[in-house]
């Protein structure tokens, strides 16, 4: 697995099933933007295109524009590749951007196992090529998105799925805010509208 199907996955977000079948004729690199319509499943054995699971999984996605250098490289590698296999080359669903050296769709099973070799090679905590997903939830929410943001690049089904299970607060997000709860209690008692000089006091009710 190269760079770039790591890069799109981190920062977009698509399901294992989705990274498999990212289509070059639903990804507009000119505009900057995916357009998720179909899923790679095997069913009975067999891998086929299918339609997303729900209806919002059927979605359109920004892309960074570190997405799009990205996937201008795997174009280029994949035109690369599908010269040096000449009549080898069994591409037979048109437009599919990360396949085999020959065309064929990556099986789920080996993506995973490439996403293992490549955390060992990094040297990073080994994790699941879905967790992916809760890195991009994470990151989104620690720059300001919001859940409904979040629900749509990921295509949840409900927005309780995404701040239910998707995002998490940082130990360094919670400390920020704990510092300024900090600040707050410590407070000089200079604010022009604490007319009686309570600043900092806690009061229950």
């Amino acid at each position: 697995m190269h760079r770039p199907r790591r890069a799109h996955v981190q920062t977009c977000g698509p399901h294992r099933s989705a990274a498999g079948e990212v289509l070059g004729c639903v990804v507009d690199l000119h505009e900057g933007v995916l357009t998720v319509r179909q899923a790679l499943q095997r069913v009975g054995g067999e891998l086929l295109i299918v339609a997303p699971k729900t209806q919002r999984s059927a979605r359109r996605v920004a892309l960074p524009a570190e997405c799009v250098t990205a996937l201008r490289g795997q174009c280029a590698r994949q035109i690369a590749d599908r010269k040096a296999a000449g009549a080898n080359w069994k591409g037979t669903v048109q437009g599919l951007v990360f396949t085999t050296k020959n065309g064929t769709p990556i099986v789920p099973r080996n993506l995973n196992r490439s996403f293992e070799v490549l955390c060992v090679r990094a040297g990073v905590r080994k994790v699941r090529f879905h967790d992916l997903r809760h890195t991009c939830a994470s990151l989104l929410h620690e720059q300001g998105a919001d859940a409904r943001m979040i629900m749509e690049v990921l295509g949840h089904s409900s927005i309780r799925v995404t701040t239910d299970i998707y995002t998490f607060v940082r130990l360094d997000s919670q400390r920020s805010a704990f510092d300024r709860v900090g600040d707050a209690l410590r407070g000089d008692g200079n604010d022009p509208d604490d007319d009686d000089g309570a600043a900092g006091v806690l009061v229950a009710v």
